[in-house]
């Protein structure tokens, strides 16, 4: 169980490589930090710089070729397969760039899936579902198909279901990269606004420079090293 001294994630001598075209490709080499509850670190890197790789490790969608990602003090490189796909599930909400909204289902069905998922989906978890489809202002589009709502939209519903089940942790992969600048802005204030408030732990990777603002914390990858960076003072 995570306390308040246990960080929420830390890498230790995380690495990973890859084989292309017979050769070894080191995307990641030693990268070590710790993220703590309540921060809401950026982390930035130019394209194939192995943000993603990063994410993926830190969710144990991936394995390291070394080192360990610890999450909430247990070690994912020590878990099986269906225990990482747990912790994923219930520890872990996610906030992509392309929504990822099931289609076939309703804005609030969208919203419940993480509970479904947990198979546990009763009075409770489908009125916190509507709670939080309403803190994102579309408490009147529950009933909605996701492509008859706009992209700020579709992601604003896809904020509310990376909270629904109270995870640890929400890691969002340029959230705002599919946006136009204004409606970007918007649902990164919302999602700055409700991971805050619950006290979650927020990871967010982006190429955008005025997401940097609201950061805590700005990490970047070069070369398959993880640099500190000074945050820019708010105004």
């Amino acid at each position: 169980m995570e306390t308040r001294a246990t960080p929420v994630v830390r890498l230790e001598r995380l690495t990973r490589t890859y084989a292309e075209a017979g050769r070894e490709r080191r995307v990641l080499d030693g990268v070590e930090t710790e993220i703590r509850t309540g921060e809401l670190v950026v982390l930035l890197g130019r394209s194939g710089s192995g943000k993603s790789t990063l994410l993926n490790l830190i969710a144990g969608i991936d394995r390291p070729t070394a080192g360990e990602v610890w999450l909430e003090g247990r070690a994912l490189g020590r878990l099986s397969e269906d225990e990482r796909t747990r912790i994923r599930r219930d520890r872990i909400g996610f906030v992509f760039q392309f929504f990822n909204l099931v289609p076939t289902l309703t804005v609030a069905e969208n919203v419940w899936l993480p509970f479904e998922l947990r198979g546990r989906l009763g009075r409770p978890e489908r009125q916190r579902g509507l709670d939080l489809l309403a803190e994102v202002g579309l408490a009147d589009r529950r009933a909605e198909l996701p492509d008859r709502l706009s992209g700020g939209e579709q992601q604003r519903v896809a904020v509310a279901r990376a909270l629904a089940a109270d995870p640890a942790l929400v890691l969002a992969d340029e959230p705002t990269g599919n946006l136009d600048l204004d409606t970007g802005l918007e649902v990164l204030d919302l999602l700055d606004r409700l991971t805050r408030r619950a006290g979650k732990t927020l990871l967010m990777v982006t190429h955008s420079r005025e997401v940097m603002g609201i950061a805590d914390r700005l990490l970047s990858l070069d070369h398959g090293h993880l640099v500190e960076l000074e945050p820019p003072r708010r105004a």
